[in-house]
């Protein structure tokens, strides 16, 4: 006989796929019988420098503090953050990754019914999030790789509560300008909470980024959402933050925040990075070298690729990609297949180090034959 509990969840989450991330070295390693210290990783944009060593020696430092709970509001954590950006600490709240922010905005914000406007292709827990409350994912198609700002306002409806936009977007590593993103905040009704996803913005070297803090300062409903785990390397750590000039939004993201939901360990990380003056521009410098490249290289194989600027690049293989993934496997280099975002001949692959980027070229045109 059928267990009730069997059919006692919600109906509303029948229309989730789960995320799917990158594979992991250990998983590669099994399947194929491959030695995992031989396998490289470019699929999950993880920063191949790794973490700086002032976190590493935090960590060690703070080791015996596991016994305890985390500092629950992350107040040494906020005012580092809030002196390091020049904003003030009651404008931030920490989370397990920016992946916990958004679950605190669906949580706090979403009814059934709600919709939430995102480009197609979104972050994937953008669309989690929301349906995982019962509203409605509004998906809005990229226009040459990035959003497209005026048709995202236009899909703007008395339901919408929240509008999400990926800058740089994730996968292409297109860009937003700084007036495409001033027009759009001016069209937006002021009901609804705009969210800039920054995930990757440390990466950015174009001088027409949108000064996201700045909207914060006005008090403008703009939540502006940063990780640790990209360019300061705490991906396994999971911190991220948000921004936000409103205090009633951060409030009501504090209502639904769990107790102790960042670790002690994370937490000293995060603060040691910041105090790392070298962190953020030596991965920089490595990301830049890295992208020129490969770029060069994609342009002698004739593969067109997406500019980005992020830390890594959608390129165009001209043949289905999941059986190039297949065989790039086989030859131990891991990259992300397109055909979940919508791009069947496309991959999108992690700048990784020196030697990383030219053992990827080295498979990638072994496999293309």
């Amino acid at each position: 006989m059928q267990s009730d509990i069997q059919t006692a969840y919600r109906a509303a989450i029948d229309g989730i796929t789960p995320y799917a991330p990158g594979k992991p070295i250990e998983e590669v390693a099994r399947e194929l019988g491959l030695d995992p210290t031989t396998i490289i990783k470019l699929a999950s944009n993880e920063n191949p420098l790794g973490p700086s060593p002032k976190a590493l020696a935090a960590i060690t430092a703070h080791l015996g503090d596991v016994r305890l709970y985390p500092d629950s509001d992350g107040y040494s954590l906020r005012h580092a953050l809030a002196a390091h950006l020049g904003l003030d600490a009651t404008q931030l709240i920490i989370g397990r990754g920016s992946d916990e922010i958004m679950h605190f905005l669906a949580v706090a914000y979403l009814e059934p019914g709600d919709e939430v406007v995102m480009g197609d292709p979104p972050f994937s827990m953008y669309e989690i999030s929301t349906l995982t409350m019962g509203a409605v994912p509004v998906k809005v198609p990229l226009k040459e790789f990035a959003h497209d700002l005026p048709a995202m306002a236009a899909a703007v409806t008395p339901r919408t509560k929240v509008i999400y936009i990926a800058n740089p977007h994730n996968p292409t590593g297109a860009l937003n300008t700084r007036a495409e993103v001033d027009a759009f905040l001016a069209a937006v009704p002021p009901s609804v909470l705009v969210v800039l996803d920054e995930a990757y913005c440390e990466y950015v070297t174009r001088a027409d980024y949108p000064r996201s803090l700045d909207y914060v300062r006005e008090g403008r409903n703009v939540l502006v959402m940063r990780t640790f785990s990209k360019i300061y390397a705490l991906a396994g750590l999971r911190v991220g933050y948000g921004i936000c000039g409103r205090p009633d939004v951060l409030a009501a993201l504090h209502q639904v925040r769990e107790p102790f939901n960042v670790a002690n360990l994370t937490q000293w990380a995060a603060i040691a990075s910041l105090d790392d003056p070298e962190q953020v521009p030596r991965s920089i410098a490595a990301n830049d070298a890295g992208k020129a490249y490969l770029y060069g290289q994609f342009a002698r194989m004739g593969l067109p690729y997406v500019p980005t600027e992020a830390n890594f690049i959608l390129v165009d293989l001209k043949q289905p990609c999941k059986e190039v993934f297949g065989k790039l496997l086989r030859e131990g280099v891991i990259v992300r297949t397109g055909d979940p975002f919508g791009y069947p001949t496309m991959i999108r692959v992690t700048i990784g180090t020196t030697a990383e980027n030219t053992r990827f070229i080295g498979a990638l045109e072994k496999v293309l034959g």
